[in-house]
């Protein structure tokens, strides 16, 4: 039995974060979470490396973290699994905030280095993707994570479960079923260096800038959905969409600031205050599909993040 070297464990901690962010679909809880793994694991001498790696060990404390913050904890999700279409663009009141997946920025969720390998990694990241992960049970959640998304053998993912490869790969087949019974229809890779896709953002805030109904809707897919976590509330529907945001006086004077969220395209969007000075105001993941945008997820309330995402406070400095 030994301790392990600071120096080995905070290696692990951007890893950590990714796994504990997908098992937890929360950024607040994440860092919890990665942070109580770490000091657990600082503290214990109970690493025996004849049964097994540090990091096997080390992810054996962060899946017990998170499965212990998870008992009795609401399924985080996205609106759209909440109920059905809204008809109207009557919010209604708003959820508590662990009741949503939360956004990350992309420079906590990605370990490849080699611009292609992120591009497939960007799909186990979207929004839909994580929240769909939070319908499997903790264990067999963290089975399909350590397996399909992280690449961990069957016997390294029954090493940090303590649990048989026979119980792990049963898992992972029931995991895997239930994903794929539900997966979220596929985006276009969002590839920073792609002239189309940066010409379609860019129609796409100067239609919300301008409030030009017609450029937004011809930018939005015929099916495209939008929601406004911490509501409810989601709507259906390319032009539905497009008259409600650019129609609303809410968004006078709004602007957005480009950023990556999720895997995806993303804004920081910008509400004058009483003065007329831009603030803070949401994060909004898009994502494309088709050549059109297909889906819209604007985090109100989560001004208080911009710098997470590396936007800044006054958008004129």
């Amino acid at each position: 039995m030994a301790s392990v070297p600071s120096v080995e464990l905070e290696e692990l901690r951007g890893p950590l974060t990714r796994y504990c962010y997908r098992m937890l679909g929360s950024a607040a809880d994440t860092d919890d979470a990665v942070q109580e793994t770490m000091i657990k694991a600082a503290r214990s001498d109970t690493f025996d490396a004849a049964r097994g790696t540090v990091s096997a060990w080390v992810y054996r404390i962060a899946t017990n973290v998170c499965i212990d913050m998870l008992r009795g904890a609401k399924r985080r999700a996205l609106a759209m699994d909440l109920g059905p279409a809204s008809e109207d663009g009557a919010l209604g009141t708003p959820l508590a905030a662990e009741r949503w997946v939360e956004p990350m920025p992309d420079r906590r969720l990605f370990a490849a280095a080699d611009p292609a390998d992120v591009l497939l990694e960007r799909e186990t990241v979207r929004l839909a993707f994580v929240a769909l992960l939070q319908r499997l049970p903790p264990r067999q959640r963290a089975v399909l994570v350590l397996r399909d998304v992280l690449g961990f053998s069957a016997r390294d993912a029954a090493e940090v479960l303590d649990a048989t490869v026979a119980s792990v790969n049963s898992a992972l087949q029931r995991g895997r079923a239930v994903l794929e019974a539900d997966r979220p229809a596929p985006g276009d890779v969002f590839d920073p260096g792609d002239d189309a896709q940066r010409e379609l953002l860019r129609r796409y805030v100067t239609a919300f800038e301008s409030h030009d109904v017609a450029e937004m809707t011809a930018v939005l897919c015929d099916d495209a959905t939008t929601s406004m976590p911490p509501f409810a509330w989601w709507l259906r529907g390319g032009e539905t969409i497009a008259a409600l945001m650019t129609s609303s006086d809410a968004c006078a004077g709004d602007r957005l600031l480009p950023t990556v969220v999720n895997g995806v395209p993303g804004f920081g969007q910008y509400r004058p205050d009483a003065r007329g000075r831009p603030r803070p105001f949401a994060i909004i993941a898009v994502e494309p599909r088709g050549g059109r945008v297909g889906q819209i997820v604007t985090f109100l309330g989560s001004g208080d993040r911009f710098a997470e995402f590396g936007l800044p406070v006054d958008p004129d400095r």
